[in-house]
């Protein structure tokens, strides 16, 4: 007799963890206190993060896409991750040569669009087609599915996370949470479990990203300290490396045979995985284009993917010097992903870290896992006191008159955060201003990444430097960003949820932080320049304006003296000196004195003209009581 599966109808959704990969992706969920992955039909855990879409409309994902891996490359879609929240101009769109990609036309967003077929296709509806399936065989399992979190790579910049909720919004998932990769795999690992404090590094190498965190455990509080990494680095590099050595010793240097490249690719990912355990392994092709057949063993394998490993190791050092934790104080190196099967990577990490890096859960179904459990403390199913508390990483801030980068947010903050800072206007009667955000660690603006730009309108118009602007740009716990500016004085306000069209280009991530060491003393060099410029303009305007309305109240060689100062000024502006530029700003104040001390009786005097100095008192009196008054609420402000 066969028996029916019952279930309640009304049961409380259960929340789930997903792991969106680039090479696969994996859901979890947590069964009586205990995290595990959510198997399909035939007991595999693992979804090809792979789609392939057919010309009569209809499309397969994971597994069974990966038999038009070889037939239809321009239509199969692999990889998509390393394309999310890109523009189509970006080099790693360039650089994937199995696709067909449309040029983007006037007026559209710069985005990446796969020509498929008749269609166009992005990658967030790639990601929304791999989310999807993910859903179903959570469906299947448990009925009733609630809000899921979702990991990242902790390097994912703001477009990038964006991309991924709106994939799982088209998918019809509630996000929970967006969880850094490498926190999940030690919310995985239970380390708030097994100790109480300790200094632990995940470092956490996929498919098509890189990451590399050092974070603190001290009484269920996960701390991250710092972050680092390569979001264009992982298995697809090695396998690419292994595909270019192939192809170069038989003289095929020709690689825009998409068809051929993909067949190539797909050997390259078997001989990796092959030689995981054997110490030699035969790369066999059989293609209309190539066939050949080589036997590769472990050293010569090592010899072809080194410089790739070996990428991993800046990052690695510098997240150390971030966190100011030698190596040798850790307490334990967490592997994570599946690319850290390979044995050169264990080696090259114990090489960094001087310890094996531990491995007791599936590199692979680690992440996914660890997710798992986030989702079940965040939907209260669990009694579980672990807080996990993360960072961004990389400073975030708005453009300031000459090209600066005045930093808000900076680098390896906590998230949740919100900071905020005052500014004023340049110009004279000025009422708008435009808000540039800016994401990167140089001082000026050209040199770091745009994010936003929008304008602020409706400021009452004041002498320069008299009208105060509020900027708040508040990062939450998933690492999104929103930016609003006040005008103090009219309460006009504007607000903007920062959703970029595309991310950070191959190594921008990386190229921003090693640019901020290397050019820091040119750069700290440029940014005086351009305050010092910037403040001798302000003088010189200022002093221009007040010799049209009184210079008559200077004598000839006052006049003379001050014309010069001024002259020579503008002289050393030309010059570009900072230093000269110093000195000439002091002696243009030093030749206003007359002028300003003139002025200013001037000015008392109409004040006073008609007036008893009982009048004057009280107005002063008046003045201190609104002073200290607004000082008053200002104290109050800034506390809270």
């Amino acid at each position: 007799m066969g028996l029916f599966q019952i279930f309640d109808p009304s049961a409380k959704p259960v929340p789930i963890g997903i792991d969106l990969g680039t090479t696969n992706s994996l859901v979890a969920w947590v069964a009586d206190g205990n995290p595990e992955c959510i198997l399909d039909c035939d007991d595999d855990p693992i979804v090809p993060s792979v789609v392939a879409y057919l010309r009569d409309g209809t499309l397969n994902v994971g597994k069974p896409a990966l038999a038009y891996l070889e037939t239809q490359p321009s239509e199969t879609i692999v990889s998509v991750k390393r394309l999310m929240g890109r523009g189509h101009d970006d080099a790693q769109t360039q650089r994937d040569r199995a696709y067909r990609f449309l040029p983007m036309q006037e007026g559209q967003s710069n985005v990446v669009r796969f020509a498929v077929h008749d269609r166009a296709v992005t990658p967030v509806e790639v990601s929304a087609e791999i989310l999807r399936t993910l859903k179903r065989q959570a469906e299947d399992k448990l009925h009733a599915v609630g809000g899921a979190v979702i990991t990242v790579p902790a390097y994912f910049d703001d477009a990038q996370r964006q991309a991924t909720r709106d994939a799982a919004r088209l998918a019809g998932i509630d996000v929970l949470r967006l969880l850094n990769e490498p926190t999940a795999a030690a919310l995985a690992y239970g380390l708030d479990r097994e100790k109480t404090q300790g200094t632990f590094a995940v470092f956490d190498l996929g498919g098509g990203t890189f990451d590399v965190t050092v974070l603190t455990l001290d009484d269920g509080v996960f701390q991250v300290r710092a972050t680092g990494g390569d979001s264009q680095l992982g298995g697809d590099d090695l396998d690419r490396a292994i595909a270019l050595a192939v192809l170069a010793e038989v003289g095929q240097q020709d690689t825009r045979d998409k068809s051929l490249w993909r067949a190539c690719m797909l050997e390259a990912r078997k001989l990796k995985h092959a030689l995981t355990d054997a110490d030699e392994a035969v790369f066999s092709l059989d293609h209309a284009s190539l066939t050949l057949s080589r036997a590769v063993t472990r050293a010569t394998f090592d010899q072809w993917i080194r410089p790739v490993v070996e990428r991993t190791g800046p990052a690695c050092k510098r997240v150390l010097r971030d966190a100011g934790i030698p190596a040798g104080s850790l307490d334990g190196v967490v592997l994570v992903g599946g690319s850290t099967r390979v044995p050169l990577v264990r080696a090259y990490v114990r090489e960094l870290f001087g310890r094996e890096g531990l491995t007791d859960i599936d590199p692979e179904q680690v992440v996914a896992l660890g997710a798992a459990v986030q989702a079940d403390i965040l939907a209260g199913t669990q009694q579980n006191d672990a807080l996990v508390v993360d960072v961004c990483p990389l400073s975030l801030g708005i453009e300031t008159m000459g090209g600066l980068v005045e930093k808000i947010i900076a680098r390896n903050s906590t998230i949740p955060c919100a900071r905020a800072q005052q500014f004023t206007t340049y110009a004279d009667g000025q009422t708008a201003f435009d808000v540039h955000v800016l994401q990167g660690e140089r001082e000026l603006a050209r040199d770091c990444r745009s994010l936003a730009k929008f304008k602020l309108s409706g400021i009452a118009p004041m002498t320069a430097g008299a009208a105060r602007l509020m900027v708040t740009l508040r990062l939450d716990e998933n690492g999104m960003l929103t930016v609003s500016a006040r005008d103090e004085a009219t309460g006009n306000e504007h607000t903007v949820e920062v959703t970029p069209s595309y991310g950070l280009s191959d190594d921008d991530i990386e190229k921003m932080l090693i640019d901020s060491y290397e050019h820091a003393e040119g750069d700290i060099k440029a940014r005086v320049l351009t305050e010092r410029s910037v403040e001798a303009e302000q003088t010189l305007a200022a002093t221009r304006k007040a010799l049209v309305s009184d210079g008559e109240l200077l004598d000839e060689d006052e006049r003379a003296e001050l014309d010069g100062a001024m002259a020579a000024l503008e002289g050393a502006l030309q010059e570009r000196n900072a230093e000269k530029i110093r000195m000439r700003s002091e002696a243009v104040d030093r030749a206003s004195v007359p002028l300003a001390e003139r002025r200013m009786n001037r000015a008392i005097r109409d004040a006073m003209r008609g007036r008893s100095v009982e009048e004057v008192a009280e107005q002063v009196e008046h003045a201190r009581g609104v002073d200290a008054h607004v000082a008053e609420h200002s104290a109050r402000r800034d506390e809270t």
